[in-house]
């Protein structure tokens, strides 16, 4: 079983605060990279990574600098493993070029031969096509070289170049050059494991490298959370499902990579798993502790494809149980979905219910955002929830990037202004979002109070989970003076809050919650997780102007029934 190491780049950031190319410390912080390598051989990586992912043409267009930064990366990690039976693999990452991409792969290969380089990893590759030359290349100067091609892929299969991970998997087996194929990056453990399992059984070894779940914005940095012992339980379910080759990619530390090592140990020793006793869950009736209805705000996913019958027959169905609002989500998690302004205009044509499409400065610039509002103003929409949005996790390519032309305050100062200019006779309501889960709570308040003042008219809370965030809700509503929708997540099962908890930073349901969904049936579940929400709900309705529900895994008779059990008219 070969276990290669976990992210270098992220890790190296958390250790140094240093954000230019991580590749350059190969160069001025020698002694850092032979560290971060040493902490992953120590932890039981086999095989380690060079500190090259972006080393190509691209990111250092001086040929003399990107050669010292690949040889110098090169000899670190031979350093790291000299006399530790421990593999170097040449780190190729995916280069984003328009042009002459083969060109820019055959260039780095050819520094890794001249260097001796005997096993090769290209990873978090978008396509194949390009590399074809590079590995032709490799195998005729190294006949025994490893050549490792590990592919991209959100959770829908595809990557960011538009290709089926199963025809590119399937590309890469056919060509005799490749010796080990995989995925790494994008993807949290539960997705990435998903992928694995619809790969079947393969004719070449797999290698995994799953991200360590999917990051938050802190303080304009992007963070994973530290879920190692998750981690290595999903490392091992990869294991099982036929994953030949482990690891780790954005997110992942040393700390990860030691746990799943153990975990496979363990499993390879017919060690029998410490099994944790579900305690009796004592379920709470909410009939008789119902609250006066406040305006209920629900969040739908628009469609992966072009199929709206489940938007229009939920949207229907809300509005039977009293939902006011309709929110559509505008591709979470970078994930395409169907446009949010046109799903909103025909869920507002078809159902005759307010809707609230969110808008993030992410994908659009200036004229796609002003176009997608005077759109659906032809429809009568006339409330935007305006967002940064999730990033674009693991991606360098130009086809996937991130727009990012302002963070949320410019683009509510920016609506604000189309309204006093565009939009006269019928004025955008604009909406932001608060972090009630935000680490440094102070900071999270200054920057909401700056999009009140950019023009904000009301905000919509993350999801409340534990007694901190209810307070930072609470507090909130006291300094902001604006209107503030309690944000309200359900969990649908054990393995759903389980997920939550590790793969999202800032979602902390309490674990005596998660272990009382153990082994529990679908109706138990659901009636802890109405409880759950129910009492989240008393302790913020005082305090909240309206409620914020998310609907989890299109689990709508779940929202259904928290506003049934929970409010009288």
């Amino acid at each position: 079983m070969k276990f290669f190491d976990g992210a270098f780049g992220t890790y190296y950031i958390s250790k140094t605060d240093n954000y230019e190319p991580c590749e350059l410390a190969n160069l001025n912080n020698k002694e850092t990279v032979l560290s971060i390598h040493n902490e992953y051989i120590s932890a039981g990586a086999t095989a380690i990574k060079t500190n090259t992912f972006s080393a190509n043409g691209v990111t250092f267009e001086d040929k003399n600098v990107l050669i010292e930064v690949i040889t110098e990366g090169y000899l670190i990690a031979k350093q790291a493993a000299l006399d530790k039976n421990v593999e170097v693999f040449a780190d190729i990452g995916n280069i984003s070029a328009e042009e002459d991409s083969q060109e820019k792969y055959l260039q780095v290969a050819n520094i890794f031969i001249e260097l001796g380089a005997t096993n090769f990893l290209f990873e978090t590759l978008v396509s194949f096509d390009e590399i074809i030359p590079a590995l032709s290349f490799i195998k005729e100067k190294a006949p025994n070289a490893v050549i490792i091609v590990s592919f991209a892929v959100s959770s829908d299969g595809f990557t960011a170049g538009g290709h089926h991970y199963k025809v590119l998997i399937a590309d890469a087996i056919a060509n005799d050059n490749v010796d080990i194929v995989g995925l790494n990056c994008v993807c949290g453990p539960t997705h990435m494991l998903s992928l694995v399992k619809g790969l079947g059984h393969l004719s070449k070894p797999l290698s995994v490298m799953p991200n360590a779940g999917y990051p938050a914005s802190v303080n304009g940095r992007m963070v994973y959370r530290d879920n190692s012992t998750y981690f290595s339980e999903k490392l091992l379910e990869m294991h099982k499902a036929g994953a030949d080759i482990l690891g780790g990619c954005c997110g992942t530390t040393p700390r990860h990579i030691e746990k799943a090592v153990q975990a496979i140990k363990d499993f390879s020793s017919g060690l029998p798993k410490e099994k944790l006793k579900s305690e009796k869950v004592f379920l709470t009736d909410v009939s008789s502790d119902k609250l006066k209805r406040k305006p209920i705000a629900v969040e739908l996913d628009p469609p992966l494809d072009c199929d709206m019958s489940f938007i229009l027959e939920a949207s229907r169905k809300l509005k039977e149980y009293g939902v006011s609002t309709i929110t559509l989500a505008d591709s979470p998690l970078a994930k395409t979905r169907a446009d949010s302004f046109m799903t909103a205009a025909m869920v507002k044509q078809e159902i005759d219910i307010d809707v609230l499409p969110h808008l993030t400065c992410r994908d659009k610039n200036f004229i796609a955002i002003k176009g997608s509002l005077m759109g659906a103003s032809f429809y009568g929409i006339n409330k935007v929830l305006a967002i940064t949005g999730d990033p674009v996790v693991g991606s360098d390519n130009y086809r996937n990037s991130g727009v990012f032309n302002f963070n949320s305050k410019g683009l509510i100062r920016y609506i604000k202004s189309l309204n006093d200019d565009t939009f006269t006779s019928s004025p955008y309501s604009i909406g932001g979002a608060i972090n009630v889960n935000a680490p440094n709570f102070e900071a999270e308040l200054n920057r909401c109070m700056e999009k009140v003042e950019n023009g904000a008219d009301f905000l919509y809370s993350q999801p409340i989970f534990s007694d901190e965030s209810i307070a930072n809700f609470i507090e909130a509503k006291k300094t902001l003076g604006c209107i503030l929708y309690a944000g309200i997540l359900p969990f649908v099962s054990y393995k759903n809050a389980v997920f939550l908890n590790n793969e999202f930073l800032g979602i902390d349901i309490p674990e005596e919650i998660v272990e009382n969904l153990k082994d529990k049936d679908a109706g138990d579940v659901e009636d802890i997780s109405i409880s759950f929400c129910h009492n989240i709900i008393k302790q913020v309705h005082e305090y909240a102007d309206g409620l914020y529900i998310i609907t989890p895994m299109k689990k709508v008779d779940f929202v259904c029934n928290l506003i049934e059990r929970s409010f009288h008219d």
